[in-house]
């Protein structure tokens, strides 16, 4: 399994993300719980690179840009392996490429790839030559639009969660494919809704923690939210799909038709340590309780009737009676 920081893999329910395992909609769950300080600060960092990207796009890069470009894009990564879904991501494996791309060479290489490109004197041979040039051409726009276009997914399908999330929607594939119909109208196509710039490819592979081989769709984008959304979008083919926990208000994924309210991560402020569904139980049990019709309050009050009325036939006394209730 390469590392491939766009790249997913698809069989039956699961979806492999950088040699993790996980269920299919895992990925673009996270996603919505990303916070604004988060995005606020990739705002901040993106601005170099948009204005490296721009000379880069046009021509000649502006090497001025460079040195500032190569170090935002070296704290983005850092801030995204801090969070969920993208610390799966191997830091020091990503951070070496950006080092290497970023460079005076690594612009060359650009240079010379998009020549052989436009002349057709591309081959395997000048591809692997140009290698730094190629990733500088690919990390480049993906970095650049990361904050702008996680606000645009995290702002889209948070609306769209709150819906899954409505006590009328059938948590199976057919109760999901009828919302998602519902809520995604045709007219929206040619949105950034569309997926496009994806290529699918059917491979035989060995899945982390399995030694058989399997037929998995492999998909490779062009950005983050792309990819997001494609597991996010698969996983309610399959039947998972994100729920939003009442007590720490996280997003977390349910993988089958029970009503799961309440997620398995630790409770805020819970002094010992409990998680939310500890928390959820203890809070169900106590309304449970408190309900009219709770075998146990039944037991009490029809005790308590028979207290009242022994009390009034005179057959016992207000003391033995206030002692007993």
């Amino acid at each position: 399994m390469e590392h491939n920081m766009l790249t997913l893999d698809f069989w039956q329910d699961a979806v492999t993300y950088e040699g993790h395992t996980m269920p299919t909609g895992t990925l673009g769950c996270n996603a919505l719980d990303i916070s604004d300080e988060v995005l606020d600060t990739l705002d901040g960092l993106c601005a170099p690179l948009n204005r490296f990207m721009g000379t880069l796009q046009s021509g000649p890069p502006d090497a001025r840009l460079l040195p500032a470009a190569r170090e935002c894009a070296i704290q983005i990564l850092d801030a995204l392996v801090a969070i969920p879904p993208f610390s799966y991501l191997d830091r020091d494996f990503y951070a070496k490429g950006i080092e290497d791309a970023f460079t005076p060479d690594g612009v060359k290489d650009f240079q010379a790839y998009t020549l052989a490109l436009m002349t057709g004197g591309l081959n395997a041979e000048t591809t692997a030559q140009h290698r730094r040039g190629i990733l500088l051409g690919r990390l480049t726009p993906v970095l650049a639009q990361l904050g702008f276009s996680l606000r645009e997914y995290k702002n889209e399908m948070t609306v769209f969660a709150e819906k899954l999330n409505g006590p009328e929607v059938e948590r199976t594939p057919d109760g999901f494919a009828t919302c998602f119909g519902e809520h995604f109208k045709p007219e929206q196509s040619g949105s950034w809704m569309d997926t496009t710039n994806i290529s699918v490819q059917y491979v035989s592979a060995v899945l982390p923690e399995d030694e058989t081989p399997r037929l998995i769709k492999r998909m490779h984008f062009v950005s983050f939210v792309g990819m997001l959304r494609a597991d996010l979008f698969e996983g309610l083919g399959v039947g998972h799909a994100p729920r939003k926990c009442p007590i720490c208000g996280r997003w977390f994924l349910t993988t089958n038709a029970r009503h799961t309210k309440y997620c398995g991560g630790l409770a805020p402020g819970d002094k010992l340590g409990r998680t939310c569904r500890q928390i959820g139980n203890l809070r169900g049990r106590e309304q449970r309780e408190l309900a009219d019709d709770h075998p146990l309050k039944l037991i009490y009050e029809r005790r308590l009737n028979t207290i009242n009325r022994s009390v009034s036939r005179g057959t016992l006394d207000r003391e033995t009676a206030a002692t007993m209730r």
